[in-house]
């Protein structure tokens, strides 16, 4: 066996973001599909941020810098791409970025792969499909291309591939277990690792995060055997195999008694110094220690990670310092962040701030504490403010919350409700709505970025986008819809809208990160107690509802969901905080019920997202979850019926959380999934109103009429007509206009039939 080079690094991350700091990918990815650019010039786009990138980190001082991490798209379908998994229906699409594009996106004929959370994160991945047709192959060329690239600037190249594993379990397979196919790959990594080697790439970064979840004995056995094998590979790089978002349990033993030459903790997420301590096989190997919070975004607590670095010194031959994961999740940088207050922005660490703090902590490693003292004590100063600060510790919102009562989460029996209900609505069998948002034009991002400038007062944008408002009802009528939506013009996004509105929030300028493909998002800072000062919708909501006869939903977000899309505190139990953010959505929606509004929806798509990925703490979430949803929406009578939405996760797993949440309806994501998680909810019992999507929004096709009754008359096998709801399976924001006209006109026409 020849290992390139094994020298230890001491300072890295364990991957990037690649959006762009002002989203250039965003817009370059979204004019090639546009057609106003070729694939040549989106290649430049993509080349000058990976350059900058590699330049800004070699400058920062880190010794290994990771490159593979780039991606187009997505990183799972980037790997499937890898391994030659791309579905077969795309195989006819000539050119290989259309081809690896239809597959994220689809196209007028091909449907895209499903798209699903990655692990306990608000990033989406493409979900592989592993048919018994699935023939592996090695394409290796984009991870080489960018190790080429990377050692003609000089640095010192990392690639980073996600590993077979985590591929594998992330996996949709066909004629049995994805595991099953573990035997095809591994000769596929052994000949990537060779020919990362003649590239002259000393170490090779493999991502299994599926580690830190629950493993069988059988799975903890092919952890060791998978690694065994890969690590005898006659020539190759050094190898790191990198976990994170939690501890890897039993599977931190069987890889340490492999012969790879390094492994990446989360010491964030789960893992302890005591969990390392008891692991003596690591002491021949690099410990990658991720002391730095890669997932939000508060200031590294540098004398706390450095008695952990300390401790660990003596249970691993070296040990570097590391991000918890990849930089994928936090904003670029706290430099374009202007408008927070000097306090709130002391507190903080974006991408460029945590490759900084990664860099001191292993100058404190070498060098001793005496060369970052400085550093330290600013830290200290800020973390001083930051626990005596008022702002974090509201008595009255405190004081509310402990005198709630077992009746402020509880409303009458679901059959007494839909009696009160249907009299008061009068809605026919399977009535037609959609989600909340519709296409956000270029007159509303015009007019809100004109308002922002200052180039129009507040009076001029609420009458902009009251008309654009007024279009999105008279739309609906024409289309024959039976529950209208405002459309949602004035808002930015389903989360940040509410965050600033809310005291103990602070929203970001530049804070975007990426959710998936070309869609980012700017995660508010949840920093402090939250309260309501005013109300956040009623006078959009109200205005829609005078324009229509037709009943106009509410539409709010809800508290499990701004937690999950904000970066929250880290200084009490997140439960606490979404306690609080119900009560503020719960006086919201009882202002909506006086203003007369009959149907109110509270959007919780991120239920499943934030679940544990132990089993051992999901039941403790799943409570305190559904607790914070039920208090939010049982302020209101019984005859305001409550909806909620949830999207693109694996529901099997939340089921009965789902059902708990006592939604009169629920609107949930089953275009791609093909309406499976009908017979889950069927399984656990659930009686009440369901709108499964009826077809999928993310892709740019118009589905037929014929399309769409199929899906209706399969989702009648599973609930009867009297609970059955029609819908797209997530809102419209992203569309044009042409497609959601024509895609909601056979919606329309589909439900009219089937009727």
């Amino acid at each position: 066996m020849t290992v390139v080079n094994q020298t230890p690094f001491t300072a890295t991350v364990l991957g990037l973001p690649r959006v762009g700091p002002r989203r250039e990918l965003k817009r370059a990815t979204e004019a090639y599909w546009a057609g106003k650019i070729d694939a040549g010039q989106l290649h430049a786009v993509a080349r000058e941020l990976r350059h900058a990138q590699l330049t800004e980190l070699q400058a920062a001082g880190l010794d290994s810098i990771p490159v593979g991490t780039f991606s187009y798209y997505d990183q799972v379908l980037d790997t499937a791409q890898l391994l030659g998994a791309l579905p077969q229906r795309v195989a006819g699409i000539a050119d290989p970025l259309d081809r690896y594009f239809a597959a994220a996106r689809g196209t007028d004929t091909v449907e895209p792969l499903e798209m699903t959370k990655w692990f306990d994160t608000n990033y989406h991945y493409l979900v592989p499909e592993i048919g018994q047709d699935t023939v592996f192959s090695l394409n290796p060329q984009k991870l080489l291309d960018e190790v080429r690239e990377a050692a003609e600037l000089g640095a010192n190249a990392r690639a980073m591939v996600v590993g077979p594993i985590t591929f594998l379990k992330l996996a949709k397979a066909t004629g049995g277990a994805p595991l099953d196919r573990l035997t095809e790959l591994v000769p596929l990594y052994r000949e990537l690792l060779r020919l990362l080697a003649e590239a002259g790439v000393g170490w090779v970064q493999i991502d299994e995060p599926a580690l830190v979840t629950d493993l069988t004995d059988d799975e903890i056995d092919l952890v060791r055997s998978t690694y065994t094998d890969l690590s005898a590979s006659s020539q190759r790089p050094a190898i790191l195999v990198a976990t994170y978002f939690g501890h890897p349990d039993a599977a931190l033993t069987a890889l340490a008694g492999t012969d790879i030459e390094g492994i990446a903790l989360d010491f964030t997420a789960g893992t302890g110094v005591s969990d390392v301590v008891g692991v003596p096989a690591l002491a021949g190997k690099l410990l990658v220690a991720g002391v730095v919070d890669g997932r939000n975004v508060w200031r590294a607590d540098l004398d706390q990670a450095l008695s952990t670095l300390g401790t660990l010194l003596g249970s691993a031959a070296s040990v570097a310092v590391s991000t918890s994961c990849s930089l994928l999740h936090v904003p670029y940088t706290l430099a374009a962040e202007t408008g927070l207050d000097d306090r709130l922005r002391s507190w903080l660490a974006f991408g460029t701030e945590k490759v900084a703090e990664v860099r001191l902590l292993a100058t404190a490693l070498t060098e001793g504490t005496e060369a970052i003292s400085a550093e330290l004590a600013d830290v200290r100063a800020a973390l001083a403010t930051r626990q005596s600060d008022p702002r974090l510790n509201d008595a009255q919102v405190r004081a509310r919350l402990a005198a709630l009562g077992p009746d402020a989460s509880r409303r009458a029996p679901a059959e007494e409700r839909r009696a009160l209900q249907q009299e008061r609505l009068q809605l026919p069998p399977l009535p037609t709505t959609t989600i909340g948002s519709y296409p956000q034009t270029s007159a509303i991002r015009l007019a809100r970025a004109a308002f922002r400038k200052g180039e129009i007062d507040e009076a001029e944008y609420i009458r902009r986008m009251r008309a654009e408002v007024a279009d999105v009802i008279a739309l609906q009528e024409k289309l024959g819809l039976d529950v209208l939506v405002h459309g949602e013009p004035e808002r930015n996004d389903m989360v940040q809208y509410f965050a600033e509105q809310l005291d103990g929030f602070a929203a970001t300028e530049q804070g975007w990160v990426q959710s998936y493909g070309s869609r980012c998002v700017r995660p508010p800072i949840l920093f402090g107690d939250v309260t309501r000062p005013a109300p956040m919708t009623v006078d959009w909501i109200s205005y829609a509802q005078s324009l229509t006869d037709k009943p106009v939903k509410g539409m709010l977000t809800g508290p499990v969901t701004i937690l999950a899309w904000s970066f929250v505190r880290d200084d009490q139990p997140l439960g606490d905080s979404a306690r609080q953010v119900a009560l503020a959505i719960r006086d919201e929606t009882v202002d909506l019920q006086a203003a007369g509004i009959r149907i109110i929806q509270v959007d919780e798509p991120a239920l499943r997202e934030l679940l544990p990925l132990r089993k051992i703490d999901q039941q403790a979430y799943l409570d305190w979850s559904v607790q914070a949803f039920r208090i939010a929406t049982s302020g209101v009578s019984d005859a305001t019926q409550v909806h909620t939405h949830l999207c693109y996760s694996e529901f099997g797993e939340v089921i009965d959380a789902i059902a708990g949440l006592d939604a009169d309806v629920t609107s949930i994501e089953a275009a791609r999934s093909r309406m499976e998680v009908l017979d889950d909810l069927n399984a656990a019992g659930f009686d009440l109103g369901v709108g499964p999507g009826v077809y999928d929004i993310h892709s740019p096709r118009v589905p037929s009429v014929e399309e769409i009754t199929t899906s209706l008359r399969a989702a009648l096998k599973a609930v009867p007509a009297e609970r059955l709801w029609v819908n797209p399976d997530c809102g419209l924001k992203t569309r044009g206009q042409v497609e959601v006209e024509a895609s909601l006109r056979n919606m329309v026409a589909a439900a009219t039939a089937v009727r």
